[in-house]
């Protein structure tokens, strides 16, 4: 039997699968580009680091509008990492590479049962690898005993994330289910991540920044002045967020 030994000049390939950010502009781009700026705006570092694909399927524009809005968006610190669904007359080399494949973030589960805590940009941290494999039948709970502080990222997309105390200001949680903040939930929180329009936010007392559920996302500013500093549930229904007072 032939024994293969490793060269000291081989190039050791591995591949990785990572939980990314898709945005899918549409048309007229200018207007989509204000409604980023506006989300930009309001919730800083939002894109900070983060891997981003640029779905283009089906979105009428010539290699030129495209550079241009990759451009654009690489003005606003947005740096994409690929494209999705672009036609083979929309790129040219130097252009981000055309991404094949991809696989709807439910189908996807972390390696590791503990939650990814990124830390802020100044201190990068490795990004936890995924394994594609079939979804699981039930979903799992993440319990956090401890606050989340500023700059710190939970993500979990196997199930439920709940925090035993408050998520502060310019943190975020980012859960597969729902979440649930038994302190005061000042920073975001992005439930229903797999694409789970059931998931919903629980917290006993709204401050958020910005809270999302299944991708729909209010600010601040958008949540009704009556529930702010409030025990509050809020859920998805018609792709609208809905919100109201805990035992009311």
């Amino acid at each position: 039997m032939a024994v293969l030994t490793p060269d000291a000049r081989s190039i050791r390939i591995k591949g990785r699968s990572f939980l990314a950010v898709v945005l899918a502009p549409d048309l007229p781009l200018d207007g989509w580009l204000a409604r980023l700026d506006d989300l930009a705006s309001r919730s800083a570092g939002f894109f900070l680091g983060r891997p981003v694909v640029l779905d283009v399927t089906d979105l009428a524009v010539s290699k030129e509008e495209l550079k241009g809005l990759i451009a654009s968006l690489a003005e606003r610190k947005v740096s994409i990492m690929g494209l999705e669904g672009a036609r083979f007359a929309q790129v040219e080399a130097g252009m981000p590479p055309v991404l094949k494949g991809g696989r709807p973030v439910s189908d996807i589960e972390v390696t590791k049962s503990e939650p990814s805590f990124e830390q802020p940009a100044d201190k990068p941290a490795e990004t936890t690898p995924v394994a594609l494999e079939q979804p699981r039948a039930a979903l799992q709970s993440l319990i956090i005993e401890e606050p989340v502080r500023s700059g710190q990222s939970v993500i979990f997309t196997e199930g439920d994330v709940t925090v035993i105390g408050s998520v502060a200001s310019g943190a975020e949680i980012i859960a597969g289910g729902s979440i649930h903040v038994y302190g005061s939930l000042r920073g975001r929180a992005m439930a229903g991540s797999v694409g789970n329009a059931q998931a919903r936010i629980f917290c006993r007392k709204l401050e958020a920044e910005l809270i999302a559920i299944d991708g729909i996302y209010k600010m601040a500013e958008d949540l009704p002045a009556d529930l702010i500093g409030q025990p509050v549930q809020l859920w998805l229904e018609e792709e609208t967020i809905h919100a109201r007072k805990l035992g009311g």
